[in-house]
C-alpha cells in the first residue's frame, strides 16, 4: 500500500479480480465488493432510493449507518461516447482512491465531511472504472435547497465562511464549490471531493469563493432577492477572514 501520507492500521487493501478496494475497518469491519452493486443492497431491502444527476449516487440503509454509492461518470459532451471509463494513470491516481485517501485524511484531521467507507476500481486496459461509499450525513440539506425555501439567518452565512477557510487553511482546494456541495445540519459541511487536491497557499482560495458566489447566483436566480443577498456574502467572507488560521484540529 502507498500513499503521500501514513493512512493508519484500520485502512485495508483488497485485491479483486481486475481491481482493488480500499476500506475502513474501524467503520465497517465487513465490508466486501458485492457493496459497490446496488443490486446487492436492493436484495437486501436496503436500497433506500437515488439521486437525480450525473453521479449516480444510491442511498443505503443499514442497521449501523445511512450509505452513499456513487459510481463515477463523465459529464459533458465526451459522456457520450466514455460516460463511466477514464484513463489509466495508477492505481493512487485513480479517482475512487484519491477521493477516498483525501476523505480519510480531512476527517482523521477533523473537518466536518461524510466519512469515508470504501472506494473501488476495476481495470480494463488502458482505462477503468470506479465507485465510492461514504457515510450519509443524516438530517444535512445541501445550501442550494436550504435556500429554495426561506432566507438563512447571517449566522449561518458567517459559519458556511468559516467552514470554508477551515478546509483552505489545510490547502484544500475544491474542484466544484459551489452550492451543492456545501450542506447544512448540525454544523455546515462540505461534500463531493472529487477531483480535489492540496495545494500551497494561493489565490485558488479566491477563486473557489468566486465559483461559489456565481453558484448562489444561478441557484437564486428567480427566487424572492431577500434569499440571497450583499449582507449575505459579505457575512459569509466576514467569517472566512475572521476564522483563526491556527485554531488546533485534531492530528491528522
Amino acid at each position: 500500500m502507498s500513499a503521500n501520507w501514513p493512512l493508519g492500521p484500520s485502512v485495508k487493501q483488497l485485491t479483486l479480480p481486475g481491481g482493488a478496494m480500499l476500506y475502513n475497518a474501524a467503520l465497517e469491519r465487513n465490508c466486501q465488493p458485492g457493496w459497490f452493486e446496488p443490486q446487492f443492497w436492493a436484495e437486501q431491502g436496503c436500497l433506500g432510493g437515488a439521486a437525480r444527476g450525473r453521479g449516480a449516487a444510491h442511498f443505503i440503509r443499514t442497521a449501523q449507518r445511512e450509505l452513499v454509492l456513487r459510481h463515477y461518470r463523465r459529464g459533458g459532451a465526451i459522456a457520450r461516447v466514455c460516460a463511466d471509463r477514464y484513463i489509466w494513470r495508477g492505481e493512487w491516481r485513480t479517482r475512487p482512491f484519491a477521493e477516498w485517501l483525501l476523505l480519510h485524511r480531512l476527517h482523521r484531521a477533523g473537518l466536518p465531511v461524510p466519512a469515508p467507507i470504501a472506494a473501488r476500481y476495476l481495470r480494463d486496459g488502458h482505462v477503468y472504472r470506479g465507485d465510492i461509499i461514504t457515510e450519509r450525513l443524516a438530517g444535512a440539506a445541501a445550501l442550494s435547497y436550504a435556500l429554495s425555501l426561506a432566507p438563512l439567518p447571517l449566522l449561518t452565512w458567517i459559519a458556511i465562511g468559516r467552514c470554508i477557510r477551515r478546509f483552505h487553511d489545510l490547502g484544500v482546494c475544491h474542484a466544484d464549490l459551489n452550492a451543492r456541495n456545501v450542506l447544512l445540519g448540525e454544523e455546515v459541511y462540505l461534500v463531493d471531493f472529487d477531483r480535489c487536491r492540496l495545494r500551497p497557499d494561493g489565490l485558488w482560495r479566491d477563486g473557489n469563493l468566486v465559483r461559489l458566489r456565481r453558484s448562489l447566483e444561478k441557484v437564486t436566480y428567480g427566487l424572492p432577492p431577500e434569499r440571497f443577498t450583499e449582507a449575505d456574502w459579505h457575512a459569509l467572507l466576514d467569517g472566512y477572514r475572521s476564522f483563526p488560521a491556527d485554531e488546533p484540529a485534531r492530528s491528522a
